[in-house]
């Protein structure tokens, strides 16, 4: 299951935003904004099916209602900069029925949020195109018994070592702020999304589904993956029509070389367990030889030949001839292969698979900041595009000196406007010397992206090294000892790789004997039952 949305954002006035506005939108209701005198609403009922608002025990039975509620919560903050409310927008598995979505968000809200003190207005947004999604509303304030609320922080006069007050130079006491309630606490981001994964799972083994959420990031997770760049609804919405997009190739390409990646360390894992297996059985026979010889590759592979003839004989002379050829040539080409890497004991085949692996992880360790780069590239020149096609819109809005039609017009352009604010507080944050250029932006992504091919086919060759290797495997484990094989040794004794693989073939040619003895009529049988 891939690691599904959980965004957590504060309302705050300073960012021209509303805690009933946000209510009107997630709702589909029309409300009325006591604080900017504005009624508040957006169309798209159609996606919403279900809403709710949930109460602590002290809160008044007023606030059941979206309207009372919000417009008492942007009461109460005087300041210009105040900070509103807490929103919460989750997805929801779609491997959970539509009709257990809202039992699903209210016991998450009722363990985490409101046995807490906060009120939770949420609402279920689902268009039934496989996006089911929960948007969360909370309060910032606590409250009394009565349901008034409480402020959001006290005084604290400092004491020094006698437990005394510290007066200060200016004649007044040294004081300092504390939070009535540690709900802004960052340790809660994490409490509340590890809260998320913990109850959507429960919901998930109660449907006796096989998925699971984990919203840890694949660092943390202990996974070796690049993580793919967030698309966004524009460049979903021209992926969708078969649009590519500089994003979607990225995220192709990630997707790509982790697949590739994932491959290798699985058939490396595997032959690494038929290694340690195969020591194992090796130094269990080796114990009983008093000679320590061990065979060669090409010897056991030169005995994997003579088993496949001997299993041959009962066929005609042109069968065994292709078969034969067939066989040989497939085996010449492996014995060139661990010549040519000079692995001709099992301890050399399995160093050589440790050096292949420490490889595999080594190209995957280079191309890590090379792909991280080039998100980075994409994500620039995403906002460089904004930055530059909605400019003459900011400009143009600046440039009105009257609040009502200044505020009609940013209704108008509400998405351009986001867009090119968005793009400059990006700017300010991860643009140095606040200057860039297209083309050698450009440049240097062609450059990552060509490097990050080459790093590619370095895997791809590795891979084709281990599909030999697994051959060999397969080969090798025809004539390595078995136990039904052990009884060819002394009493009290284990047997030889030699003396296992001598048994193996005197088998072979006793079934074959066997078989030359059976009646005509039995064998007339045989083929007609066949």
């Amino acid at each position: 299951m891939p690691c599904p949305h959980h965004d957590i954002k504060i309302i705050q006035r300073s960012n021209h935003q509303s805690a009933v506005a946000s209510a009107a939108y997630q709702s589909g209701e029309r409300l009325f904004s006591e604080y900017d005198q504005k009624q508040k609403y957006y169309s798209h009922k159609s996606e919403i099916v279900h809403t709710e608002i949930m109460l602590p025990p002290h809160a008044p039975p007023a606030y059941a209602d979206r309207n009372t509620l919000w417009n008492a919560a942007e009461a109460i903050e005087k300041q210009w900069n105040s900070q509103l409310a807490r929103r919460i927008v989750l997805a929801i598995p779609r491997e959970i029925p539509p009709e257990q979505h809202a039992d699903l968000i209210r016991d998450y809200c009722r363990e985490f949020f409101v046995s807490k003190g906060m009120i939770a207005d949420f609402a279920i947004h689902d268009k039934g195109n496989g996006n089911p999604h929960a948007h969360i509303l909370l309060t910032m304030r606590a409250m009394d018994e009565n349901g008034k609320w409480l402020p959001k922080s006290r005084k604290v006069y400092d004491l020094d070592e006698n437990g005394e007050r510290i007066r200060l130079p200016s004649g007044s006491w040294k004081s300092h702020k504390e939070d009535t309630v540690d709900w802004n606490d960052q340790k809660y981001g994490e409490i509340w999304r590890q809260g998320w994964a913990a109850t959507a799972n429960r919901y998930l083994e109660a449907n006796g589904r096989p998925e699971r959420l984990d919203l840890r990031s694949y660092e943390r997770q202990g996974l070796d993956k690049i993580p793919t760049v967030h698309m966004g609804p524009a460049v979903s919405q021209m992926e969708k029509r078969g649009i590519q997009t500089n994003i979607g190739n990225l995220n192709r390409d990630i997707k790509a070389a982790n697949s590739l990646m994932q491959s290798i360390r699985q058939m490396v894992r595997h032959l690494k367990g038929w290694i340690a297996d195969l020591k194992e059985k090796k130094a269990a026979l080796l114990e009983a030889l008093q000679e320590s010889k061990e065979p060669t590759l090409p010897e056991l592979l030169g005995k994997y030949l003579d088993l496949r003839r001997e299993e041959r004989t009962g066929w005609t002379s042109k069968g065994q001839l292709t078969g034969s050829v067939a066989d040989f040539n497939k085996v010449m080409e492996a014995i060139r292969y661990l010549r040519e890497k000079e692995l001709s004991t099992v301890q050399s085949l399995d160093a050589y698979l440790d050096t292949v692996s420490g490889q595999a992880v080594s190209i995957r360790a280079e191309m890590k900041p090379k792909e991280q780069r080039m998100k980075e590239i994409n994500t620039l020149l995403s906002h460089i595009a904004n930055f530059e096609a909605h400019k003459p819109v900011h400009v143009e809005y600046a440039a009105i000196r009257f609040k009502k039609p200044r505020e009609q017009f940013a209704a108008a352009h509400r998405d351009e406007l986001d867009a090119y604010n968005a793009a400059i507080r990006y700017f300010k944050v991860h643009l140095k010397e606040k200057k860039y250029s297209i083309k050698k932006l450009n440049e240097e992504q062609t450059q990552l992206a060509g490097e990050v091919a080459g790093y590619k086919e370095r895997l791809s060759a590795l891979q084709e090294d281990v599909k030999i290797l697994r051959d060999v495997r397969h080969w090798l484990n025809q004539v390595l000892p078995s136990e039904q094989y052990r009884q060819t040794a002394e009493p009290g004794k284990k047997p030889s790789i030699q003396q296992a693989v001598k048994g193996r073939t005197q088998r072979i040619r006793e079934e074959q004997a066997e078989k030359r003895k059976q009646p005509r009529t039995e064998k007339k049988q045989d083929m007609e039952l066949l």
